[in-house]
């Protein structure tokens, strides 16, 4: 996933955008928002306690409030109500992200704004939400080739309709849906992704999954289309993908190649299953990205699912996870940096500057800006739009053009999963929640892999793919290393009290018998399949 709408964000059109500066160690929001600058008419609607002024017309920043000695501006998009068609009852609202980009303000906004936005994402553990996202393959179910645009359109605008959820348009162009704080948005190549609602429990995740995977079959059905959970295209090759006409992917496709090998594929033949989570505090964010970072390559392992490429196995368990090695080494990795003592949220943004970035959104167009940095920006020494400046609306976006193996917003991302059917969709939010949203599993966590080299993390980043879980470590197997993790997910759910444990099923298999999804997958290839790769098709199908 190359983008997210979750943990306890309100929609992308129309967002609070917070900006919370630091004072000494300390961050903090008001929740009573006075007057705007403007004299226009202001609606109020609360948002995680933050009240936020939804605005009928241009956009606005507020005077900044004291709030122990930290400055605080709310900055808010244009378009935050977005444009009524009653077409058949459907709701048309303006593509996003990217936001619109008026965001006037009176200052060139400082590094230390930057450090306040990510810091903005700090909330109390009963607020904590899970934000799952999934993509998946769609396909015709007579050819097995990939569903085209037109297609794809068709079968937005009926979910639509039957099911009432608002459009989301490019120009012309259906490239999405938003129904309350859930989305349905398209990547690259057509895969099909759900970005789920900030939910409390792991039973409403999985409901929702269902509910999604049902309104999608209704109107898929009719069409002839399926839909496929697998992380890599089993059957085709580029050529035969399909491109979708959203403007940031042209710039990506065009500057891919330039960086790596493998960016092409990521984009148009990858499919991942994710979930986003809160923290409490800088000192939570660190310690759940540091035990998010070093176990990731587990979570590889225990749902490798993509060993096929143009219809071959193709000598990898996760050739999802092996593709990110080469498509980018500038916005990917492990990030050693985050396990060093002077960690934060100020040198996860010191990162990002850095980072070179893809486009400027203005006009409801997209600016190539690929090769130029936001530390650039910042001075405002871009060559696409010499002399401007960026607003938060800006940096929201760059942030999710940076791919690690877990990424920091105003939440963290687990990023380490291949896509896969139902069941495994509801475990692997699981997985995480078990690990960090209960205190003891998290330090146990920490415990564990205190004194994990670089060199040693990164070791099971790079041979996991290949290997999975019979990769080498230490005196033994990455195996055991998962069966102690298992169990302190699953001691860690039951601790939460939600009856959750069972969501982990679908894993505890994996870990008992040490064979992953992808290696049961070529055991049929090889048997009953006739090495063929077709009958993946109907064997994960939704």
């Amino acid at each position: 996933m190359r983008k997210r709408k979750a943990s306890g964000e309100i929609s992308d059109v129309g967002r609070l955008m917070a900006l919370v500066s630091k004072a000494g160690s300390s961050y903090c929001i008001r929740s009573d928002i006075t007057r705007g600058r403007t004299g226009q008419n202001v609606a109020f609607g609360v948002v995680n306690n933050v009240e936020a002024p939804i605005m009928k017309e241009k956009s606005v920043i507020f005077s900044s409030l004291s709030c122990k000695n930290a400055r605080v501006a709310q900055f808010f998009p244009l378009e935050t109500v977005g444009f009524r068609s009653k077409r058949r009852n459907s709701v048309i609202v303006a593509a996003s992200p990217p936001t619109e980009d008026a965001l006037i303000a009176t200052e060139p906004l400082t590094k230390q704004d930057l450090v306040g936005y990510l810091a903005s994402g700090c909330k109390s553990k009963e607020k904590w939400r899970i934000g799952t996202e999934h993509e998946k393959f769609g396909f015709e179910i007579k050819t097995l080739r990939p569903m085209k645009y037109e297609q794809i359109a068709e079968l937005l605008n009926g979910i639509s309709e039957r099911f009432d959820w608002e459009k989301v348009m490019e120009g012309d162009k259906i490239i999405g849906l938003k129904q309350g704080k859930q989305s349905i948005s398209l990547e690259p190549g057509g895969q099909f992704e759900l970005s789920g609602a900030p939910l409390e429990t792991l039973h409403q995740t999985c409901a929702e999954v269902n509910s999604h995977l049902y309104q999608v079959k209704a109107v898929a059905e009719e069409m002839g289309i399926g839909f496929l959970g697998i992380g890599f295209q089993p059957k085709l090759g580029l050529k035969d993908i399909p491109v979708m006409p959203k403007g940031r992917y042209e710039i990506m496709r065009n500057y891919m190649p330039k960086v790596g090998s493998l960016g092409l594929d990521m984009m148009f033949r990858t499919c991942t299953v994710q979930v986003n989570l809160d923290f409490s505090s800088e000192a939570d964010m660190i310690r759940k990205f540091r035990a998010g970072l070093a176990l990731q390559p587990i979570a590889t392992a225990l749902f490798a699912n993509s060993p096929f490429t143009e219809g071959k196995p193709n000598g990898y368990l996760s050739m999802r996870s092996q593709i990110w090695t080469d498509t980018d080494k500038d916005r990917t990795g492990m990030l050693p940096f985050v396990f060093d003592d002077s960690f934060g949220f100020e040198q996860y943004v010191d990162y990002a500057l850095d980072v070179p970035m893809y486009f400027v959104y203005r006009e409801k167009k997209y600016i190539d800006c690929t090769g130029m940095t936001f530390r650039d920006f910042m001075a405002g020494k871009l060559p696409c739009i010499p002399g401007e400046l960026p607003n938060l609306n800006d940096w929201e976006n760059h942030l999710t053009t940076i791919f690690p193996e877990v990424r920091l917003k105003r939440y963290l991302e687990m990023r380490g999963a291949d896509g896969g059917p139902w069941r495994r969709l509801c475990a692997l939010p699981a997985f995480w929640v078990g690990l960090l949203y209960d205190e003891v599993s998290l330090q146990s966590i920490l415990d564990m892999t205190a004194d994990w080299t670089s060199e040693e993390r990164e070791m099971l980043r790079n041979m996991v793919p290949k290997t999975g879980l019979k990769t080498p470590f230490r005196d033994g197997l990455l195996w055991h290393i998962a069966e102690d993790v298992l169990k302190l997910a699953k001691d860690g759910l039951e601790r939460r009290g939600f009856k959750e444990s069972g969501f982990l099923n679908e894993v505890a298999e994996v870990v008992r018998t040490g064979v992953t999804p992808a290696e049961k997958l070529l055991e049929l290839y090889h048997g009953k399949w006739g090495q063929s790769v077709d009958p993946v098709f109907e064997e994960l199908l939704y």
